[in-house]
């Protein structure tokens, strides 16, 4: 299987037509390369809220409500592309208005994963990073979801979810994690980056990350940049010595391809030199901090 993650810039859009021919050009591209699992970035929707003028464009919480407006009839433009290319698209996250009560009237930041067959399912993100909570005022929204697919199992870390191993953990029965990014600093790539492979360690399978890149003024909210796209596995059996299948070059616009060997995922659990997945439970736990005697009674 082929997986083809996401460099992304975000532009501004004089018309649907032209956001329309921007995505169905990317998604082409990748599909004409074989790809059959396309991921975009995090916020990558927020290129949407040019639509309605520069002026919504710059103001955060006009541009949170313009793009959540316009969630649904981007998800139809994704789920046609995915249907005529036969393709699964994870589309750019986006904030979306969609909890009501349940979410204070706030916005969750939410990704779809669209399938060849017109069905899709969507992921919120778990945990907030510190500009999402304020300013922005995004919110956690519904719980994370393992999903089936002809690919596989799936699952997806938005962003900052990516570096917290519980959250990995909740998600290792998946066959690939899903990463869609979005950082200003290179730091801040490399944070999410560090976490994904930790991830692929940690439950021993495939994790793609995908960014926003390049400079958007006219946003409050994305307004710089830094990424690229890659994709990780354990260092292993079957993988890389590395762990990295395959990374594109920093704040280059494109895809990143990898080809995903049949079956390496579930060789690896069943007959790799180490077995973190399935050790995983052998950790000491408890509701205090370990102290050294702890680790010497443990390993004793």
């Amino acid at each position: 299987m082929k997986l083809a993650t996401a460099a992304y810039p975000m532009s501004v859009l004089d018309s649907w037509s032209a956001y329309e021919d921007k995505i169905a050009s990317w998604v082409a591209e990748a599909a004409g390369q074989g790809a059959e699992l396309l991921l975009f970035p995090e916020y990558g929707a927020m290129e949407l809220a040019t639509l309605d003028g520069p002026e919504v464009a710059g103001d955060l919480e006009r541009s949170l409500h313009a793009v959540s407006e316009r969630v649904a009839e981007a998800d139809a433009l994704h789920a046609r592309l995915a249907a005529e290319h036969g393709v699964h698209i994870c589309a750019a996250s986006a904030p979306v208005f969609a909890g009501g009560a349940r979410t204070g009237g706030r916005p969750v930041n939410r990704a779809r994963l669209l399938a060849p067959s017109g069905a899709m399912v969507h992921q919120d993100k778990q945990i907030m990073t510190r500009f999402e909570r304020a300013p922005w005022g995004v919110v956690g929204g519904d719980p994370l979801c393992l999903i089936e697919t002809d690919l596989g199992r799936i699952g997806i870390l938005i962003c900052y979810d990516a570096e917290f191993p519980l959250l990995g953990r909740a998600l290792a029965e998946a066959d690939i994690l899903l990463v869609p990014s979005c950082t200003e600093a290179l730091a801040g790539y490399w944070r999410v980056r560090i976490g994904a492979m930790a991830r692929a360690l940690e439950s021993q399978c495939v994790v793609a990350m995908a960014s926003t890149v390049g400079a958007c003024p006219w946003s409050e909210a994305v307004d710089t940049n830094t990424g690229a796209g890659g994709v990780f596995g354990p260092p292993d059996l079957g993988f890389p010595s590395t762990g990295v299948l395959a990374e594109g070059a920093l704040n280059r616009p494109g895809w990143t391809y990898a080809e995903l060997p049949e079956g390496a995922v579930a060789r690896v659990r069943r007959e790799g030199v180490v077995a973190n997945r399935a050790h995983w439970a052998e950790q000491p736990a408890g509701d205090r901090p370990i102290t050294m005697r702890d680790l010497r009674a443990h390993t004793s």
